[in-house]
């Protein structure tokens, strides 16, 4: 079994993936979620990411959709108490205001645990920040949650490292519950939101990382080596930049994969995992195939070397 790793300073622990729930009621339908839900943690996943937000993107949908069928699966597996569910509140608009009003954390809070059909949210995050709300008036609204039993921890995506700072610096002086997750978007060919002031940030105060986009929404499983290959998926419209600048990336992935056996995917976020500060990143999966892929990546171990060597192709 592989070691898990515990979330920063809390008394959460997972293995270095976490199932991302996107795609759950969106491009996973509700049995195909229930099936990939109850594979994750028959091979030892533990933490799974969805948001209020997922997915109202889609025409019809309102946002919710990928909660309700968490829910859903929580109610019939009966398996909740060997999962840690992560939401996020800030994208989605609705009752009590916009983004991190407190009013709105405290509505959008009560609305997920409805859909999620819990009592609690393990780790609850700030989808992003709100810089028209002070911080001190969001963490207390936080905290609040916390005192109420209805949140366990809160974490924060999409912060810039001057604010998660000033965030943590307010809530260790001020007495109010702090950030203890930071989930960014950061991968092998999109490193400089991350890397940097922020990433030392992480690791000097203990703050888990769980990035988001680990394959570059398909790029970094190899699908895509040319411009004919974009219709492949829903998201091959984003990467046509990263076919024409970053193919040095796959090129170097694919040596590694001759060396050990692995496929791309698990390269992609072994890599990942093997980073300072990083605890788990977050991948998502349409089928049992793609989920039994990207769960290899758990207890693949690359070599110091092959690790530089992505790192220099994808600088």
């Amino acid at each position: 079994m592989t070691a898990k790793r515990r979330l920063g300073a809390t008394d959460f622990e997972t293995v270095p993936l976490v199932l991302g729930g996107n795609v759950f009621g969106w491009t996973a339908d509700k049995a195909t979620s229930f099936t990939l839900l109850d594979r994750f943690v028959e091979r030892g996943g533990a933490m799974i990411d969805t948001a209020d937000v997922y997915s109202a993107w889609v025409d019809g949908h309102r946002g919710g959709e990928s909660e309700s069928v968490i829910g859903e699966w929580l109610r019939q597996s009966g398996k909740r108490d060997q999962v840690i569910i992560a939401t996020k509140v800030g994208m989605l608009p609705g009752e009590g205001g916009e983004k991190l009003a407190p009013a709105r954390i405290a509505a959008a809070c009560e609305a997920s645990l409805k859909r999620l059909g819990t009592d609690r949210i393990d780790v609850y995050f700030a989808h992003q920040d709100d810089e028209n709300t002070p911080q001190d008036a969001v963490l207390d609204a936080f905290g609040k949650l916390i005192e109420a039993g209805k949140v366990g921890v809160i974490g924060a995506s999409n912060f810039h490292a001057a604010r998660l700072k000033s965030a943590l610096d307010i809530a260790r002086d001020s007495g109010l519950p702090h950030y203890h997750v930071l989930e960014p978007e950061y991968n092998l060919v999109s490193r400089t939101k991350f890397e940097g002031e922020l990433q030392d940030l992480c690791v000097e105060r203990n703050i888990a990382v769980t990035p988001y986009y680990g394959l570059a929404s398909g790029f970094l499983t190899g699908k895509y080596r040319s411009k004919d290959d974009l219709g492949k998926s829903v998201r091959g419209g984003r990467i046509g930049d990263l076919i024409a600048h970053k193919m040095g990336v796959i090129d170097a992935m694919d040596a590694v994969a001759a060396e050990t056996g692995a496929t791309l995917a698990q390269i992609a976020l072994a890599w990942l995992a093997a980073q300072p500060g990083v605890t788990a990143p977050i991948a998502s999966a349409t089928s049992l195939d793609q989920l039994d892929d990207i769960m290899g990546a758990i207890d693949l171990d690359l070599s110091r070397d092959q690790l530089d060597r992505l790192t220099a192709a994808g600088a």
